[in-house]
């Protein structure tokens, strides 16, 4: 296997992988980078509650980087980040800066969308956030729609739905909304709206979603209860303040996914992927994996800061198609592009539905999965809220495009590996948004 970047413009690489003509197998450890899901709650309950918070363990993507930007831009006092040790000395809850400047969410839906519950509810501060292209196509509306409820005031383009956004500080008075969608970042800001509002704020869902925000706004002491049975999850406002906590991040289960396929397609693969947080909201991709009959191991399973991790030992299997739907979607809906390049090497036929909300991520990553496998020679047809894959379709190389997603650009990184011919991901820099080390680890990898 031979990896090689090329530059081509100022703002772009292309990435080229040429399969080994005899054959690859991959093996060793791997160590992944900081959940991105934790590094983006850590720096702003961090920012926003009182006295210091350390976090280890943070994503140096470039996602995390526009929270932090924006934060330090409203007062909060952010270390340089590292993975090792940043610092944050919080200003208070309610106690955010008005800033001189737009705030920057970059490619950030995160940032943009948790950042809006907690501007929101800073009375009489005015504040205006925008993003990159992608971001500013990306919908609003699901969060401004139910912070209108609790009496917020947001202006932005298309009827209030698209960044730029401005946003008018107010007194907020908690709701209960009943979501349409299992949305992390849906339920992540109304909570983050409701630390400050009057009365008690609660979101019900259709299903479950990840829980990154209770287990961490439980932590930095909010009065926060959440009943499975119901997926309900209130915070009492006004309750308590925020008092910095020391957070470490586990390894992110997102970026863990590619290594595991990649192992679990390739013949003569074993990899060992180190510290992989298993939080049971997140593990949806591993048990997708498991119906289509990877071999995965946990290993030294432990609890570090009320997360549970593991190191997950891989070995290459032969994977069979199966149904990937209903409420395993929000658990695994990042990894619906990783999994699609499974199912490609899968027995079978892969059914993927239910996924619609794949529409509206950096990318339309079911129209675009569709047709850049395709263009690698797989069997894909894409329908409203799904794909159907055919398996056992030999890839060849081709010319692909990540659309600036960079879960597109890696996993057509991992479907290249077993393609017959090499193939070129053009704007493959789109990686770094989540896992800047990924082409280095890619390469280094022995096989």
């Amino acid at each position: 296997m031979v990896i090689a970047l090329q530059s081509v413009d100022n703002r772009h690489q292309d990435l080229v992988i040429t399969p080994s003509p005899t054959g690859l197998s991959l093996q060793g450890r791997v160590q992944i980078p900081g959940d991105k899901s934790i590094s983006h709650r850590a720096l702003m309950l961090g920012a926003i509650a009182q006295g210091t918070t350390t976090v280890k363990g943070l994503l140096l993507g470039e996602d995390p980087r526009s929270t932090a930007s924006c934060f330090q831009a409203m007062g909060a006092k952010i270390s340089a980040l590292n993975d090792q040790d940043v610092t944050i000395e919080g200003v208070g809850l309610g106690k955010l800066q008005e800033p001189q400047d737009v705030l920057n969410a970059g490619n950030s839906g995160t940032t943009l969308r948790l950042m809006l519950g907690v501007l929101a509810s800073h009375a009489n501060r005015f504040f205006v956030v925008t993003g990159d292209d992608s971001l500013r196509s990306r919908p609003m509306s699901r969060v401004i729609q139910p912070l209108t409820q609790m009496g917020a005031t947001i202006w932005g383009r298309q009827a209030h739905t698209l960044a730029p956004l401005g946003i008018q500080g107010q007194e907020l008075q908690g709701i209960h909304y009943h979501s349409p969608i299992a949305s992390a970042q849906v339920k992540s800001c109304l909570l983050l709206a409701g630390l400050s509002a009057q009365g008690e704020t609660t979101v019900t869902e259709p299903a479950i979603s990840r829980d990154h925000s209770e287990r961490m706004l439980k932590a930095f002491g909010a009065d926060i209860t959440t009943d499975p049975e119901t997926r309900t999850v209130t915070v009492k406002g006004q309750a308590a303040q925020l008092q910095g906590q020391t957070v470490i991040v586990p390894g992110d289960i997102s970026s863990a996914a590619f290594w595991l396929v990649a192992a679990a397609i390739t013949p003569g693969s074993e990899l060992v992927v180190e510290n992989v947080g298993m939080n049971p909201t997140r593990t949806g991709v591993l048990e997708a994996l498991a119906r289509m009959g990877a071999d995965i191991t946990p290993e030294n399973e432990r609890v570090v800061t009320g997360e549970p991790v593991a190191d997950l030992r891989v070995k290459a299997s032969s994977l069979q198609g199966c149904e990937i739907a209903g409420d395993l979607i929000p658990r695994l809906i990042d990894e619906v592009p990783i999994l699609a390049v499974a199912a490609t090497f899968a027995q079978g036929t892969t059914v993927i539905k239910d996924a619609t909300e794949l529409r509206v991520k950096e990318s339309d990553r079911l129209a675009v999965m569709a047709t850049e496998l395709n263009r690698m020679g797989a069997k894909i047809s894409e329908f409203p809220d799904g794909l159907e894959i055919t398996g056992e379709t030999p890839l060849q190389g081709a010319e692909v495009d990540s659309y600036t997603d960079h879960r597109v650009a890696m996993s057509l990184a991992i479907a290249a590996l077993n393609a017959t011919t090499p193939t070129t991901i053009h704007r493959a820099e789109a990686a770094a948004i989540s896992y800047p080390d990924f082409i280095t680890t890619l390469d280094s990898l022995p096989h």
